[in-house]
């Protein structure tokens, strides 16, 4: 029988990607380039740059993120993007609430793992 399911791969968006671009400007400035490397160098879902820019603009609008043009470095122009005292304000109580989450799938997921002394390996022996 052939897998109908299509190849489908999960992504970082909304609030996720809002909260995760705030973590990575703490404490630091950055392009929306660099931004977007970090979450594909952390292991995160995939995100097109596109969709990294358009919620750093959102941020932007929400007061979360500020940002200014560096003309610092040789080449052209490139905004730079920080956290304003709104932004981490909203990744502190994000923070709370994602510590909460993972508490929960934590006890959920131990609902799933083999019981104690049996690791599901073959040649495995309970003591």
């Amino acid at each position: 029988m052939a897998n109908d399911t299509p190849d489908v791969k999960p992504r970082l968006h909304g609030e996720l990607l809002s909260t995760s671009l705030l973590a990575f400007l703490k404490g630091w400035n950055a392009y929306g380039y660099q931004l977007a490397q970090k979450l594909a160098a952390a292991g995160l879902p995939e995100s097109d740059s596109g969709t990294v820019y358009r919620t750093l603009r959102q941020l932007e609008r929400a007061g979360m993120v500020s940002s200014f043009w560096d003309t610092s470095e040789s080449g052209p122009a490139r905004r730079m993007y920080s956290l304003t005292k709104a932004g981490e304000l909203f990744l502190s109580g994000w923070i709370d609430v994602l510590q909460n989450y993972q508490r929960i799938l934590n006890a959920t997921l131990e609902g799933f793992a083999p019981p104690a002394g049996e690791s599901g390996e073959p040649g495995a022996t309970d003591r």
